[in-house]
């Protein structure tokens, strides 16, 4: 059995407010990043072109059981800058998966990402009830390997060609978890003393 599947709700810390995400971010996120290549370039749609295009993917989110979508709002702007999801994991038992994220290059190498993932792992652990909160990412994407790693997500293995990229070619996706009791260490370690 998977974890529930929590109903849109709002998260926030002093960085970033996590909002249910809804058609009235697009014109903010396709600034943020629609168009970008390279920050579309590991997600599992094409680079949207358009704000319709966008708007399609967020709508598709939005609409699927299976996910519970966020727009990332840094603070200090207002602004959305991109999304991240709740995604059910199947198969496995009081789990839930943080994926589909991707923020705009002015919010890369800053804080945001970091306070959204202990925003979402918080709220996994100590509401949601999960044990274990599973990431992934494309095994060619180090750059997201690495900030995985950074928040104590310990490698499970690789799925070789466990989908096709929106360019035709194969996907290697590499798996990530962070237990329950190995998340207190992580969370002190990136923010400081308990909460």
């Amino acid at each position: 059995m998977t974890a529930q599947m929590p109903a849109p709700l709002t998260l926030e810390d002093d960085t970033v407010r996590l909002e249910p995400l809804t058609g009235g971010h697009i014109p903010d996120l396709f600034l943020a990043g629609g168009g970008d290549d390279e920050v579309w370039r590991w997600m599992p749609a094409p680079t949207p072109r358009t704000e319709a295009e966008l708007a399609r993917i967020a709508a598709r989110l939005v609409e699927a059981p299976n996910y519970v979508p966020f727009a990332v709002v840094p603070r200090e702007t207002g602004r959305a800058v991109g999304w991240t999801t709740y995604i059910d994991t199947p198969g496995y038992a009081d789990s839930i998966e943080i994926g589909w994220t991707w923020y705009g290059r002015t919010v890369w190498r800053s804080a945001v990402n970091t306070a959204c993932k202990i925003l979402l792992i918080d709220h996994a652990f100590d509401k949601l009830g999960v044990n274990r909160v599973q990431l992934k990412t494309d095994n060619l994407n180090i750059r997201s390997q690495d900030a995985i790693r950074r928040i104590g997500g310990v490698p499970e293995g690789t799925l070789r060609r466990q989908r096709r990229r929106p360019d035709g070619t194969w996907r290697d996706t590499a798996y990530f978890s962070i237990l329950d009791d190995e998340w207190p260490a992580h969370r002190t370690r990136l923010t400081g003393p308990a909460r």
